[in-house]
């Protein structure tokens, strides 16, 4: 039986986010169920937010094709916002996680940071503990 057109246009972004395509009748309370023209066509299972950071980072070195250690400085500038943006920074030890896959200190992402924020258009300082 071939695959429902709308479960395989969903599978793309699915994957990119971690997540696992399920028949409907396997879906848990966490779950979301997707339907098509009225009927439901396939579950989503939604992966763990810890995981997410990991499977942004390898996402960031496949486009790059290297590891991102090995990034020249800017590069590694550019990778910080654009996982700020996503949000990297707001999960637990996630500028940990992100200085080891960088290969520097949690300093160096932190100015990073600072240092996009400082900028003009940037967003504003942030407080301290935040």
């Amino acid at each position: 039986m071939s695959e429902h057109p709308f479960r395989a246009a969903v599978r793309p972004l699915v994957d990119a986010l971690g997540g696992q395509l399920l028949e409907p009748e396997q879906a848990g309370a966490d779950d979301v169920v997707l339907s098509w023209e009225g009927c439901e066509v396939v579950a989503v299972r939604l992966p763990h937010l810890a995981d997410s950071l990991d499977r942004i980072l390898a996402d960031l070195e496949r486009r790059h094709g290297m590891p991102l250690a090995r990034l020249d400085r800017k590069a590694k500038q550019s990778v910080v916002r654009n996982l700020e943006a996503r949000g990297a920074f707001t999960l637990r030890h996630g500028v940990e996680t992100v200085a080891a896959a960088l290969g520097v200190s949690r300093f160096t992402v932190y100015n990073y940071l600072n240092r996009e924020n400082a900028e003009p258009g940037g967003a504003p300082p942030r407080p301290e503990g935040a």
